[in-house]
């Protein structure tokens, strides 16, 4: 069945309306949940006070989301009916020669101009709700010059490969996708090699974990598990936020486990390794792996799917070109292609929650299932997590199990 344009645009519309539709009403009814008084299982290590600040962090973030959910879909839709997709890719057809550089030109000025109506709603956030709260540790200095860094990144990386993939649709046609999906894998594993080497030090400072009897609580940790660690760092996250975190990063002898310095103020060194072996154990349940090439394979199913779109002028035709326009194309699948990125990103979510229940349980098996219960309660309680979300909210946002199931599968184990 060979859809025309007008079909694409209601497809397209469609899209649109029911994402945001979706969206809203879950965050709607994560938002009713709310309560501000303190709950009986939630007594144990939250007062009202801080119970009741919780909720109002909660309320603020949602009522902002939702404010600045509706602005861009008022703009999304002014974009569609007057066509200016269409508009943009004749301005760049007459001022650029080749298709490369017409795609770069497009992107660019889309990437542009959406970041500069993004700029006032981030600006807010952190320096109004965040800062309000006490997490925001950012100055206006800082917020710019990562803005700059993050421009010259995007434009390398963005740049170099949206021209091989152009490069390869105009060169090869439909069976670009799984050439670039070779390519897209290369990176994607390149970039979990090198990302804490390369990418976050240009944003952040590490710095290896002096010695110490921290050092040696986790040195220790890794021999009883046969998890060789050397490459132990803390990053400068309070720069940014006051918010505390860790995670793990790389393969093999590029394996390294970074820890952010808020974290070591607020917590002993008993819950620290009790953190650190909770990432240990997702290296060891190989869920690192397992994530990278889930990413990979939802990446080739995409590709896949746009080598039976990309090449139809209809679909050009339903944003406002005049004629055949990959980057148009490339919006046009984007939004089409949202149910089946909605559908994995479920799943994805789903696996990662039962990741994270099993590297709890690495934890409490392998070392102290206390000491992990009050870390977790800690960043929690001291980042204002919201600890009784709607199960429809945790079912399409959660990548973690919320925190009372957590502690409740850690009682159990022990």
């Amino acid at each position: 069945m060979i859809l025309t344009s007008d079909q694409f645009f209601a497809i397209i519309l469609m899209v649109v309306a029911i994402d945001y539709a979706l969206n809203t009403v879950v965050d709607l009814l994560n938002f009713k949940r709310a309560n501000s008084k303190l709950p009986e299982d939630l007594q144990g290590f939250f007062n009202q006070e801080k119970y009741s600040e919780a909720v109002k962090y909660q309320r603020v973030n949602t009522k902002f989301g939702l404010w600045s959910g509706l602005s861009s879909l008022v703009i999304m839709l002014i974009v569609l009916l007057f066509g200016l997709f269409g508009e943009l890719d004749d301005y760049v057809r007459v001022h650029f020669n080749s298709v490369i550089t017409q795609t770069l030109a497009f992107f660019g000025i889309i990437f542009i101009v959406n970041d500069i109506w993004n700029i006032p709603w981030q600006w807010y956030s952190t320096f109004k709700i965040e800062e309000s709260f006490g997490f925001n540790k950012m100055t206006s200095t800082l917020f710019w010059k990562d803005k700059i860094k993050s421009y010259v990144l995007t434009a390398i990386i963005g740049g170099i490969l949206l021209s091989i993939l152009v490069f390869l649709i105009t060169w090869i046609g439909q069976s670009f996708w799984w050439i670039f999906w070779i390519v897209i894998a290369i990176f994607m594993i390149g970039a979990n090699f090198f990302y804490t080497s390369w990418i976050l030090p240009l944003f952040n400072k590490l710095v290896p974990l002096e010695d110490g009897s921290l050092r040696e609580k986790i040195m220790s940790y890794g021999k009883s598990v046969e998890f060789p660690i050397q490459n132990i760092y803390v990053m400068d996250g309070s720069k940014r936020s006051a918010k505390a975190n860790a995670f793990f990063s790389g393969f093999g002898k590029r394996k390294k486990i970074v820890l952010f310095d808020t974290l070591l103020e607020k917590n002993t060194e008993e819950e620290l390794v009790a953190i650190l072996a909770h990432e240990v154990g997702h290296y060891k349940k190989k869920h690192t792996i397992s994530g990278l090439f889930s990413g990979i394979l939802q990446t080739g199913a995409m590709l896949f799917i746009m080598s039976f779109m990309i090449f139809n002028p209809e679909l050009s035709k339903a944003l406002g070109a005049a004629q055949l326009s990959f980057p148009v194309n490339f919006i046009a699948f984007g939004i089409i292609y949202t149910p089946i990125s909605l559908i994995l990103s479920l799943f994805s979510n789903f696996i990662s929650r039962k990741h994270e229940y099993q590297a709890d349980e690495f934890a409490t098996i392998t070392y102290n299932g206390n000491a992990l219960q009050n870390a977790l309660k800690k960043l929690s309680v001291d980042s204002l997590s919201n600890l009784k979300p709607h199960k429809l909210y945790v079912f399409f946002h959660y990548s973690h199990p919320p925190l009372l199931e957590r502690l409740k599968a850690i009682d159990k184990l022990k």
